[in-house]
């Protein structure tokens, strides 16, 4: 057990790291050592930062504090606090069922945990993070929270109404990003396109991405989940102009069928949807589209499901993730629809969409052999530089496998000459030219 170490354990999505490494930094000019996600955690302290969107991410983070708890009782840690979406919604069952922890805190309070260990919040580091993300890029978050109704989201239940950042405070963590060696970043919120209607009742993510794209050093720009009702059409012209800005767009569309847009609460029907993907390849050529789509809703029929094949045929996305639907207590379908979709039912559907997906894939990653293309360099893996194109978004998109016949520096751009791909990912070689 190593005295004064923190380790630091984040479950769920990107929004929740940002979260642990502003922690990170509190603990830190505090007199402590931080250790994120660590195989093999040897701190006095230790830090869950749960997740709760969905069954199986509830039930990782519940095994995850359950083995820290173990550990506690071994004394093999001297103190336990839990963080996040799960402790914000269940902190009073989570603290009756599992006395070990020290103290569980929600998804805003975090930071009382230093208070309550005797220590200060040191306000010239509030919004300051200490990055956990390989130095050349890092997650922004713009955003908490979320003002839509979809009826299977648990999400409003969790993090509130969305509230949005303060432009200068965003722009000036961008800064002093950069000014730590951060070239790429990827912008996420809950709900990226809503941001600003807050303020005023305008979209104002255009005048956003602009103003973090005049940012000296900012190289990549990338956008994470846009919400296809009501899309601010003035955000296309800024990923078309800013060439910092990649021609990248994560648009979660959950389905296609208007019988299951409507059920789900979405606000947007089918005909809406292929306008709007439309529009977009068209004012931006050559864009990538990511999206998620949810099988085995309350009440999807094996026709609602082929629409959804025959639209992903038809969209041809260039990435796309897939989940079944899980029911989550508190939420419009919970209370008002049967979960009537047999679950061996839900597999399969999901199984058939994403084979459906990975021959797409694999079918435009092969369009890319023999073409030059600007790659970042993440990391050294065995035998090979792994990076990525701007076309790919970190730990979740395809990588391009270099071979390490000469020394490459993480974090540098290259022009790479893609020589071979696999159903995912590509290969490629130093462009000498």
């Amino acid at each position: 057990m190593n005295k004064n170490q923190v380790d630091i354990i984040t479950m769920g999505c990107s929004k929740n790291l940002v979260d642990s490494e502003l922690l990170m930094k509190q603990f830190e000019v505090n007199g402590y050592h931080c250790v994120h996600d660590s195989k093999n955690p040897k701190g006095e302290i230790a830090v869950i930062n749960t997740c709760g969107f969905i069954e199986s991410a509830k039930e990782e983070s519940i095994n995850t504090i359950l083995q820290f708890a173990q550990a506690k009782k071994e004394g093999r840690i001297k103190q336990l606090y839990v963080m996040g979406c799960l402790s914000q919604r269940y902190r009073e069952e989570l603290e009756k069922e599992i006395p070990q922890v020290d103290k569980f805190y929600g998804k805003f309070n975090y930071k009382n945990l230093l208070l309550d260990m005797g220590k200060g919040i040191i306000a010239s580091c509030n919004g300051v993070r200490s990055i956990t993300t390989p130095r050349h890029y890092a997650y922004l978050k713009i955003s908490e929270g979320c003002s839509r109704g979809c009826s299977y989201c648990s999400i409003p239940l969790m993090t509130g109404k969305h509230v949005s950042r303060k432009k200068e405070d965003i722009l000036e963590e961008v800064r002093t990003l950069v000014q730590q060696g951060v070239k790429e970043f990827q912008i996420i919120a809950q709900e990226l396109t809503f941001y600003g209607v807050d303020f005023d009742g305008k979209r104002h993510i255009a005048e956003l991405i602009s103003s973090i794209a005049d940012i000296k050093g900012v190289e990549w720009i990338r956008l994470h989940y846009a919400y296809p009702n009501q899309f601010p059409l003035e955000l296309l012209d800024v990923i078309k102009v800013r060439p910092n800005v990649c021609k990248y767009l994560d648009i979660a569309l959950q389905h296609i069928s208007d019988h299951m847009l409507t059920r789900m609460h979405r606000l947007v029907s089918k005909e809406q949807t292929i306008e709007l993907i439309r529009r977009i390849r068209k004012e931006v050529p050559g864009i990538y589209l990511r999206t998620t789509l949810m099988v085995g809703f309350p009440g999807e029929t094996e026709e609602d499901f082929a629409e959804l094949m025959d639209f992903v045929r038809w969209a041809q996305f260039e990435r796309m993730g897939a989940f079944t639907y899980s029911e989550e207590e508190g939420t419009y379908s919970a209370n008002h629809y049967e979960n009537d979709v047999p679950e061996e039912v839900k597999t399969r559907r999901l199984d058939e969409l994403m084979a459906l997906q990975q021959k797409i894939c694999a079918e435009i990653e092969a369009g890319k052999v023999g073409k030059v293309m600007r790659v970042i360099i993440d990391r050294k893996e065995g035998d090979y530089y792994v990076g990525r194109t701007e076309f790919c978004s970190p730990e979740v998109d395809p990588e391009v496998l270099i071979p390490a016949k000469k020394r490459l520096s993480v974090g540098k751009f290259y022009q790479v000459k893609i020589t071979d791909s696999e159903d995912f990912d590509l290969y490629g070689k130093i462009d000498e030219q």
